[in-house]
C-alpha cells in the first residue's frame, strides 16, 4: 500500500450511484434465513438481488421461487436471487450491470462460513468496487446458544468479529439477565459493531438495510468517539480488540511501510482493521480500513480549525501483541 488510495471518480462509475450490497452472516440456527425471508417479503416496494452460497441453505419457500433451475431467478415481490455456483465476483459483475433496476444486493453466507472473503471482493476486484458499495456486515446471533457456539466453534467469534451490525435475535427465549449476560459476552469479542435486539428476527428493513455502517467516515460522524481511548482492549479466549491513539502527526509513507508488513506478516490473525489518520500536512482526515490482508483507504472531511488532529487505530483479531502494535503505530509519527 504504497499510496493512499484515490477516490472513485464520477465518470469511472459511469454517472450511477453504486450498489449498497450487505453480507448477512450468522452461525447455523441464529436466525439469519427468516430475517432474509422477511426481508424478502416484506412489502417495500424495494428490489433486492440476492447472492447465497448454497442454494439449500437459503431456505425459501417453494412458492416463492419461480424456476429454480435457474441460476438467476425473480421472487414474487420482484427480488432477484443468485445461487452461488463458483465465481462471486462473476456474479456481482452481471448483477451490477442492472444496478439501475436494483436498490440493493444482499450476500447471505453459510452458517459457518468466514464473511471475510466475501467482504475482501469489494477492495479487490476494481469493477466491482467501482460499481458497489459494502454496506454493512450484518450477523444474526441466537442469544438462547450463541455462549455454546462461542465454546465450541471458533466461526461464531469471527462472525461476530466481523459485524457493523449484530442482531442479537431469540430474545424471547432468554431472560434479560441471560440477555445481558450474551450482550456482555458479544462486547468482549467486538465492543465497536452496532446491536439490535430481535424476536423471530422481527428486524425493521430500515434497521438492517441502508446503514452505511462500514463506512468509516459515516460512521464517525454520528459517534465521534467510535474510535476513542488509548490501549482500550477487551478480550475473549482468542479474540481482541486493540485500540491505540496518538497526537503526533503521521507520516503516510511511514504507516504505508508499517500497516502493509503488518497485514503481510500477521493479516490471517487480523479480522479486522480499521482508523483515521492525521496525516503530516494534510488537511484532510485519511480513512483506513482493512480485511485480513486486503486495505483500503481514502481522504475525507476536513479537520475543524482549532480541532484536535488526533490518530486513532482499531485493531479485532487474535493472539495480538499490544505493546508491538503500540510501538509500530507510535513509530508513525512523522
Amino acid at each position: 500500500m504504497s499510496q493512499p488510495v484515490p477516490p472513485v471518480s464520477p465518470a469511472a462509475s459511469h454517472d450511477r450511484p453504486p450498489v449498497p450490497v450487505t453480507v448477512l452472516t450468522g452461525y447455523l440456527g441464529a436466525g439469519k434465513t427468516t430475517l432474509l425471508n422477511r426481508i424478502l417479503t416484506e412489502n417495500h416496494g424495494k428490489k433486492f438481488a440476492v447472492v447465497i452460497n448454497e442454494f439449500g441453505e437459503l431456505g425459501v419457500d417453494n412458492d416463492l421461487v419461480v424456476d429454480a433451475d435457474e441460476e438467476v431467478f425473480e421472487m414474487n415481490n420482484g427480488c432477484i436471487c443468485c445461487t452461488v455456483r463458483g465465481d462471486l465476483i462473476r456474479i456481482l459483475s452481471g448483477l451490477v450491470q442492472r444496478r439501475g433496476q436494483l436498490d440493493g444486493i444482499i450476500v447471505e453466507t453459510t452458517g459457518l462460513a468466514d464473511p471475510a472473503p466475501v467482504a475482501q471482493t469489494f477492495f479487490v476486484d476494481e469493477d466491482v468496487k467501482r460499481a458497489t458499495r459494502l454496506d454493512a456486515i450484518v450477523t444474526v446471533a441466537d442469544a438462547k446458544n450463541l455462549l455454546a457456539r462461542l465454546a465450541d466453534s471458533k466461526e461464531a467469534a469471527e462472525q461476530l468479529a466481523f459485524a457493523d451490525l449484530i442482531v442479537l435475535n431469540k430474545m424471547d427465549l432468554v431472560t434479560p439477565a441471560e440477555a445481558d449476560a450474551v450482550e456482555a459476552r458479544i462486547r468482549t469479542i467486538n465492543p465497536w459493531a452496532q446491536l439490535i435486539r430481535s424476536e423471530k428476527s422481527q428486524v425493521p428493513l430500515d434497521q438492517v438495510i441502508g446503514r452505511d455502517a462500514f463506512n468509516l467516515a459515516r460512521i464517525l460522524e454520528h459517534e465521534p468517539e467510535f474510535l476513542s481511548g488509548e490501549d482500550n482492549h477487551s478480550h475473549d479466549e482468542e479474540i481482541q480488540s486493540l485500540s491505540f491513539e496518538t497526537d503526533k502527526p503521521i507520516d503516510p509513507e511511514k504507516f504505508n511501510a508499517w500497516i502493509s508488513d503488518l497485514l503481510a506478516t500477521k493479516g490471517q490473525d487480523l479480522l479486522r482493521t480499521k482508523g483515521i489518520l492525521a496525516y503530516a500536512g494534510e488537511d484532510r482526515r485519511f480513512a483506513f480500513q482493512a480485511v485480513h490482508m486486503i486495505a483500503d483507504g481514502d481522504f475525507i472531511t476536513p479537520w475543524k480549525p482549532g480541532e484536535a488532529r488526533k490518530s486513532k487505530i482499531v485493531f479485532i483479531g487474535r493472539d495480538l501483541n499490544r505493546p508491538r502494535l503500540r510501538r509500530g503505530f507510535e513509530a508513525c509519527a512523522a
